[in-house]
């Protein structure tokens, strides 16, 4: 193992199936240009030190102790802590905020656990990274579909599903425009909103959901077949359903609407959990709006090591 090295992995962008997947549905979500990067020099003594724009943090080995802002860290270093056989420093730079729903916790702890891998001398598997993140994931949120991060795991578009797991990478780009709607709020906070509103109409969000799940199906296959036109018809009725479940609001369905407008823009939807946070065109445009504009395009590099 090398005294040094870096590992990345992309943030990510939801097509299709937001909250569908995490009811056994497809999902379509992809990896982005913008990168988590995990710098990491091993020690001599079972310390563990952490940094990044947020603070920084120490801890040890042999008594790991957590800290609310490196939680997904620290949680993935418990899980491999028999691995390990001393600590290291491991600092954190990010091309991209928190604050913007680009899946930087999904980011940070799959190049955290690729990272630890490398630590703990064991094979660069995908797959093993993979479900090694999410169990962390899940451990700290409860809830989590494993979507985002089999985006930053493998890269590219990834056609996901949570249950009967079924994971496969789409070698196929097109331009994105991405709009940010000046807020967001959490995605926990965003699924308790959404399950309640199921919980009174349980059998009607269960066609819903299918119908997202179906649609990022058809989607999939739509891509593989060049369709971009189909892929964009069925972000616009995916929007509709977003709205359906309660996740829509005005500034975002102004933005939907201000992107259709667009002659490049074949469709466009809310990606994520919804409730703010981003907007996403297929397609590009030239000129400017209102909101901000995300410069993002959709990135093939999963993890990457250095």
């Amino acid at each position: 193992m090398r005294g040094s090295f870096k590992v990345s992995a992309p943030g990510k962008l939801f097509l299709l199936g937001e909250h569908a997947v995490l009811h056994g549905q497809f999902a379509l979500v992809c990896a982005v240009t913008q990168r988590m990067t995990i710098i990491v020099k091993m020690r001599s003594d079972s310390s563990i030190r952490i940094s990044s724009d947020l603070g920084e943090f120490s801890t040890d080995l042999q008594n790991i102790q957590s800290h609310p802002r490196f939680r997904f860290i620290i949680s993935a270093v418990s899980s491999q802590a028999n691995y390990l056989h001393t600590g290291f420093d491991l600092k954190i730079e990010s091309d991209f905020s928190a604050h913007v729903g680009l899946g930087s916790s999904a980011a940070v702890t799959a190049a955290t656990m690729a990272a630890l891998f490398e630590m703990g001398n064991r094979e660069r598997n995908p797959l093993d990274i993979f479900q090694a993140a999410l169990e962390t994931v899940q451990k700290i949120q409860g809830t989590a579909s494993g979507a985002d991060l089999a985006a930053c795991v493998y890269g590219g578009i990834v056609s996901y599903r949570m249950q009967p797991l079924f994971l496969e990478k789409l070698n196929y780009s097109y331009p994105l425009t991405v709009v940010y709607s000046g807020t967001k709020l959490p995605t926990t906070k965003v699924i308790r909103i959404v399950e309640q509103k199921r919980r009174r109409h349980p059998e009607l969000y269960a066609s819903i959901f299918t119908l997202m799940g179906e649609s990022a199906r058809q989607a999939a296959q739509a891509i593989k077949q060049s369709k971009w036109q189909k892929v964009g018809e069925l972000l616009n009725i995916n929007h509709g359903l977003m709205d359906a479940i309660g996740v829509n609001n005005r500034i975002l369905s102004d933005i939907v609407y201000l992107l259709r407008r667009e002659s490049e823009i074949l469709g466009s939807k809310i990606s994520g959990s919804g409730l703010g946070d981003c907007v996403i065109g297929l397609g590009s445009i030239q000129q400017d709006l209102s909101y901000q504009i995300l410069p993002v395009e959709i990135s093939d590099e999963g993890i990457v090591f250095e």
